[in-house]
């Protein structure tokens, strides 16, 4: 069987979960069958992975105009696949095309959804209707649709009621626990401007609506003063939530030491180092179909705060792994809180929890790092992608 696996992001160009999960499948997958891996960006030098860039034509257009460029292309290079298996919107116009081109089933998996992301607008312009269409039709054309967790399930179900929801399966995101683990570093820590000796809140994540970052400067200005908040955020959407945060950490910076601004990429071995020396993480999304990053900073043994929304309870175990920060949220897409100022107290309420117990902070972690052994391993979910080809082809 020959899988031709469509992604806008691949090594070495990855900003995001969708990325870092395509990425480990392929490797679990290839153990087993042919995976051809066609992928947006500069050429790479890796066997069976093929890159394609924006068509000269379109390269002033519309974004999504120049994704649709890339997507002909891929459609067209497809041919000889039995499957093909895209990943988020970027990609599923390529796998939609390649379904009607070649006559072979289209996999879909979903990282996150259109519809729940109308910030988007913001950034893409007209551009968010054109995604928002290839999303909609790759959905309700595909021969099974891939939810990386139960919430992500339910929220497809939602926004696309034409879909028969026997197609919908669910296979969690994974980790690789090879690759992320504890690193005691001390040096290196304090090298990136962090004292290791004080307690920390880390978070890691693009900045953009969904993640939240807004809302976690809010409450960090609830936490006792000894508290550093190390931030490894980068890549914003657009100059407006770039300009927003600036402002909030800035503010921040007035009335407290220790406040870490990263902007850079980190390498794993680095950002391992900054999870492991974390008093807790902190996930403060308003959206997230799952949330490898609580993932891997379990696996580097650190005890993990986040929102209960989306998939993210599928992973905190509250009370046991970490805590999780109920928040009640209008129903119009951008998960915005009701109450924000009750969310922010709430969010700073767990953190000062953890924080004020360190032990019990340890213990979440060491218990956070079994956890993503025993049920996130990648050798698991490409067992489980593997039976949905087979029902399917």
């Amino acid at each position: 069987m020959r899988v031709d696996v469509i992604t806008r992001e691949y090594p070495p160009e990855i900003y995001g979960g969708a990325g870092v999960h395509v990425t480990e499948l392929v490797k679990a997958l290839s153990v087993d069958i042919d995976v051809v891996v066609r992928a947006f960006g500069k050429p790479r030098d890796e066997a069976q992975v093929y890159s394609y860039d924006v068509p000269p034509g379109l390269s002033t257009a519309n974004p999504t105009l120049a994704t649709l460029g890339i997507d002909l292309e891929i459609a067209r290079d497809v041919g000889g696949a039995d499957l093909v298996h895209s990943h988020t919107w970027y990609a599923n116009g390529a796998g939609h095309i390649a379904q009607l081109l070649h006559g072979i089933p289209h996999v879909v998996t979903a990282h996150s959804l259109e519809p729940l992301r109308p910030w988007k607008a913001e950034q893409l312009g007209g551009g968010y209707r054109v995604s928002s269409w290839i999303e909609r039709d790759a959905f309700a054309a595909a021969d099974a649709v891939i939810a990386v967790s139960h919430g992500m399930r339910r929220d497809i179900l939602r926004a696309y009621p034409m879909i028969d929801e026997a197609k919908v399966s669910v296979v969690h995101n994974g980790i690789d626990l090879h690759s992320w683990h504890p690193v005691e570093d001390d040096t290196l820590v304090r090298s990136l401007g962090i004292d290791p000796d004080r307690p920390s809140v880390v978070f890691v994540g693009r900045i953009t609506r969904q993640k939240g970052l807004p809302y976690l400067l809010r409450a960090a200005a609830l936490l006792p003063p000894e508290v550093q908040l190390v931030l490894c955020a980068g890549a914003p959407d657009t100059p407006s939530i770039m300009a927003e945060v600036r402002a909030g950490v800035a503010e921040l910076q007035k009335t407290r030491t220790g406040v870490v601004w990263i902007e850079e990429m980190l390498s794993r071995h680095d950002l391992s180092a900054v999870l492991t020396s974390a008093t807790t993480f902190v996930c403060p999304s308003i959206y997230e179909p799952l949330g490898i990053v609580n993932l891997e900073a379990m696996a580097c043994g650190a005890a993990v705060v986040g929102t209960a929304t989306g998939g993210i309870p599928e992973v905190i175990d509250d009370g046991v792994t970490g805590r999780l920060v109920p928040i009640d949220q209008v129903d119009d897409g951008t998960g915005t809180p009701r109450d924000p100022d009750r969310y922010v107290t709430d969010l700073a309420r767990a953190l000062i929890e953890v924080i004020g117990d360190p032990q019990a902070a340890r213990r979440m972690g060491e218990a956070g790092r079994a956890r993503a052994q025993r049920d996130f391993g990648w050798d698991r979910i490409s067992r489980r992608t593997q039976e949905i080809y087979r029902s399917v082809l």
